[in-house]
């Protein structure tokens, strides 16, 4: 079997990888993370990005479309992860009005006050980067777009899980990403080799203490700390 190539992915943190031999030609990536108690993480952010530069296209020919909708106050989903030159609508199905807008670099603009069932035109995401939205009207919603080169992304689940599937055989940096975490305290990326037809685990420990998830009624994060 064809060992890895992994680098710390966490400045002190503890990392086990394991690798299985699957039917397919392409690779495949689960990483579980854990924070500093030992407790899963979820919707962290995890994507590989072909060390060569290159952009995939779409898994399974899906076009560069995604959604981030708007319901009982708030954005849903709260993270959405989308490929670079994907278009994002956002609809309105709440009973109430928003006014959506970010002052992000990697994508600024503003959807005028509008109400349920008004259609607004998709917008292009061509720049990678983390987009923070907000809403005019209600202060405390937040949500977040994050624009990755790649289309190997997926969030993790309530056990602090996420599989990247389909990887091409070649060298990845893989990534982690939450905005529970300011950007100056997050990892630096993993550089590891995906082996066509091998399964690849890894598991990582967070060893700064994570703001508690938005949906906590004592949570400190707001739009203010982003």
């Amino acid at each position: 079997m064809r060992m890895t190539r992994i680098l710390p992915l966490l400045l002190g943190a503890s990392i086990a990888a394991a690798g299985a031999a699957q039917p397919d030609a392409a690779g495949t990536i689960t990483m579980r993370v854990m924070d500093r108690d030992g407790e899963p993480v979820r919707q962290v952010a995890v994507y590989a990005v072909p060390a060569d530069g290159s952009r995939a296209a779409p898994l399974g020919g899906a076009e560069m479309r995604a959604v981030m909708d708007q319901k009982h106050r708030a954005f849903v989903p709260h993270i959405l992860v989308v490929t670079t030159g994907t278009e994002v609508a956002f609809p309105n199905s709440d009973e109430v009005s928003h006014h959506v807008y970010s002052f992000s670099p990697a994508k600024t603009f503003e959807l005028p006050l509008y109400k349920q069932g008004t259609v607004q035109a998709p917008l292009l995401f061509d720049t990678p980067g983390v987009v923070t939205l907000g809403c005019n009207i209600h202060d405390d919603m937040v949500g977040y777009i994050l624009v990755v080169d790649t289309p190997y992304f997926a969030l993790t689940d309530p056990s602090g899980t996420a599989t990247l599937d389909g990887l091409p055989a070649g060298d990845y940096s893989l990534h982690v990403w939450t905005p529970r975490m300011r950007p100056a305290g997050l990892p630096d990326p993993t550089e590891l080799d995906v082996v066509a037809g091998q399964s690849q685990s890894l598991t990582a420990h967070f060893t700064t203490k994570l703001y508690p998830p938005h949906d906590d009624g004592d949570t400190t994060l707001t739009w203010a700390n982003y």
